[in-house]
């Protein structure tokens, strides 16, 4: 059998063989790759001021009921619904005619038994002299006194029903006790107010104005925690300061302070009820208003705070890259506290001088080097907290 030639054999059998031993030739090693281009930041610890907030709603300080204290025709209304009301200001007359007679009856009572007291009185001293003398007997003294001291009695009931009297009469004059805005009236002008219907209007103070909100157990517990670990510093006797957010997102000028705790939770909902007191001198704020409530003057002491965007969230939980001392990539476990507006409080994981990617972790892995620009330090200014993991306690130097 004569030997094959590569002449001999079939073109495609010989492109066959080339490509094979193509393939077994050995790749060649990639480039080395470069730096990644990332963005980091500086950890720095420092004291951040926080603040906590909660759903609230504004209450009157002192709601009024304008009550008709005797019975008699309305006259007139002398008030407009709605308006502000001075304290010791007219709202409603009654008509007064039927009292001032019941008045001029008891003075002319009065004048009655002062007549009669005075003619026990004559009586009196006539008679002492006679029994001195054994001219009549200490019978007739006794008799006398007696007589004296019942005109006496008399003229005292007489002159309490004159004082009745005239405060029947002045109670139809119907004045607001408070200074503050009125509602509607709801009996109107020429009705018969008796006891069924002695209900006029209302008066509700509203400077100062309150405003109720609540804290839940779980909520109090991780603040005595934080406070009791040095995580958390409360202010001085915890006075902590309270700033109202309208429901437009705007912010309410004035501030005021917790002043009322109450002594128990609600067994119903867990929470806590506590009031905080604001001026409220142009009546901005109506009372049943829902509000948010921001807590101030608790400070985080040598807080770490790094972006939300640097912390990712793996299977075993959260986690930063930072950037060794070598310029390379390294995955850091962290563990997180609350929210700090755009920022997380970092508890563990962290400390002074880590240098964390917070910009093209993506295109990271442990042990790449990275090539890193920083981010200009972050100002630590208050910014509502987390309300779901922090709360308050009110301040225990001023209650109602």
């Amino acid at each position: 059998m004569p030997p094959v030639t590569p002449s001999r054999l079939p073109l495609a059998l010989l492109a066959t063989l080339t490509l094979v031993a193509a393939c077994t030739r050995q790749a060649p090693a990639p480039a080395p790759r470069g730096p990644v281009e990332v963005t980091v930041e500086t950890v720095a610890p420092k004291d951040v001021p926080v603040e906590f907030e909660y759903v609230g709603q504004t209450q009157s300080s002192r709601q009024v009921q304008i009550v008709a204290r005797v019975a008699g025709f309305l006259d007139k209304r002398t008030y407009t619904e709605g308006s502000p009301i001075k304290a010791g200001q007219l709202m409603f007359v009654q008509d007064p005619k039927p009292f001032q007679a019941s008045l001029d009856a008891a003075n002319a009572a009065l004048a009655q038994q002062q007549a009669r007291l005075q003619t026990a009185r004559n009586n009196l001293n006539r008679v002492r002299p006679l029994v001195a003398l054994n001219a009549l007997s200490k019978k007739d003294l006794d008799d006398a006194t007696g007589t004296e001291q019942a005109a006496q009695a008399a003229v005292d009931a007489a002159r309490a029903d004159v004082d009745q009297a005239k405060l029947n009469l002045g109670y139809t004059r119907i004045s607001s006790p408070v200074t503050g805005l009125s509602s509607f009236a709801k009996v109107h002008d020429g009705a018969y107010v008796g006891s069924q219907n002695n209900l006029l209007t209302y008066v509700e103070q509203v400077d100062p104005i309150y405003v109720n909100f609540s804290v839940s157990e779980n909520d109090l517990l991780k603040v005595r925690a934080d406070s009791a670990a040095g995580r958390l510093r409360l202010p001085a006797r915890e006075d902590y300061e309270v700033q109202l957010v309208l429901a437009d997102g705007s912010v309410f000028p004035g501030k005021g302070r917790i002043t009322f705790a109450n002594a128990d939770f609600n067994q119903k909902t867990g929470t806590y009820l506590l009031r905080a007191t604001l001026p409220n001198t142009k009546a901005e704020l109506r009372p049943g208003q829902f509000v948010r409530v921001r807590v101030s003057g608790a400070v985080r002491p040598n807080a770490i705070l790094v972006p939300q965007e640097a912390v990712l969230q793996g299977a075993k939980g959260h986690f930063v890259v930072v950037v060794d001392k070598e310029n390379k990539a390294e995955i850091r476990p962290v563990e997180v506290g609350s929210w700090h507006g755009d920022a997380w409080f970092v508890d563990r994981g962290l400390r002074a001088g880590d240098v964390v990617v917070v910009d093209g972790m993506v295109r990271l892995a442990p042990g790449v080097p990275v090539k890193a620009s920083t981010v200009p330090p972050r100002a630590a200014t208050p910014v509502p907290g987390d309300a779901g993991k922090d709360a308050v306690r009110p301040s225990s130097a001023d209650k109602s």
